[in-house]
């Protein structure tokens, strides 16, 4: 089937030269990804995608300034909803919004999805110190809650990982994957999930971690009191309430967890281009192909399209 590419990145101009400015270079080797609408397309055409949804990687666009940050994801959301129209049916957005400027994010959201008529919200897994389920957060998760928003969590690079000194590996590797653990454990144990149980979050990287502790996390009750008021039943209920996609963890190493830990229906296809190139989404796309035949069919295109009807016409 047509795929449904829910992780995939923009790089336009302006973002570029912010990050420059901003002192924050590129997560990769060899520079910042190339990236122009023409060449997301020419991606998807290569690999049998019908539709992808962009978003803003890490670090976002706040680099210290509220009002700086505000300017530059209206920016971004007033660009992606032109790319939208310009490619109907083949791109959508998830908003960007200027976090950890929390007053600004709310507004942001309203006309994001009101007026711009975005797809969702994108968010990061952390934001400084704090991950999503600190309290600082709970004006954006009463918003996004109340509009019952599609939000996509992507990793960030938490101050912590960036002291670690692990030879050289970079931290897509390691430190990624982790951010995105942290920030399900933090909402998951808060009490944050269950609190604002009407936000669809999707979690990059399969929930990075989470499929491989899930029973560990849903055990914490049984083990410190500090979680006497969650059960473990709730923590695996919260746990299965998430949207998963499998950019960088589409075979059976992963799906051999993530399938007793996610719904079958909540998980998604991803690629993670343009940091993943053509080829290892090809790599990606071939690696599904080891997994249960129905799954597989729910992944690629028919999981997404309950969370983003109006692609319906694309596949």
């Amino acid at each position: 089937m047509p795929l449904i590419d829910v992780h995939a990145h923009l790089i336009p101009p302006f973002y570029r030269e912010a990050l420059i400015a901003a002192g924050r270079g590129p997560s990769i080797s060899g520079g910042f990804p190339q990236w122009s609408p023409a060449m997301a397309l020419e991606h998807m055409d290569e690999n049998g995608i019908a539709a992808a949804i962009l978003s803003v990687s890490q670090p976002g666009v706040h680099f210290g300034d509220d009002a700086s940050a505000r300017s530059l994801a209206r920016r971004f959301n007033e660009y992606m909803v032109r790319l939208n129209a310009d490619n109907a049916g083949r791109l959508g957005s998830f908003a960007v919004l200027p976090l950890p400027d929390v007053a600004g994010a709310v507004a942001e959201i309203d006309y994001a999805l009101d007026v711009l008529k975005l797809d969702g919200i994108g968010v990061l897994a952390s934001y400084g110190e704090q991950f999503l389920g600190d309290d600082r957060f709970d004006p954006l998760l009463e918003k996004l809650n109340a509009r019952g928003a599609v939000t996509f969590i992507h990793p960030n690079l938490h101050p912590s990982a960036r002291a670690l000194n692990l030879g050289g590996v970079p931290a897509w590797v390691v430190e990624y994957p982790f951010d995105t653990t942290r920030a399900v454990v933090n909402l998951v144990l808060s009490g944050k999930r269950r609190r604002y149980p009407n936000i669809r979050f999707i979690l990059a990287h399969a929930g990075g971690t989470i499929p491989f502790l899930a029973w560990r996390i849903a055990a914490a009750p049984q083990i410190d009191k500090r979680y006497a008021s969650l059960s473990t039943d709730d923590i695996r209920a919260d746990l299965r309430s998430f949207w998963y996609e499998t950019a960088q963890a589409p075979g059976v190493e992963a799906f051999g967890a993530l399938s007793h830990v996610a719904a079958p229906e909540r998980i998604l296809f991803g690629s993670d281009w343009p940091y993943c190139l053509s080829p290892v989404t090809a790599a990606m796309i071939g690696a599904l192909n080891q997994v249960d035949a129905e799954q597989r069919r729910g992944v690629e295109s028919a999981n997404a399209l309950n969370l983003f009807p109006r692609f319906k016409k694309s596949v």
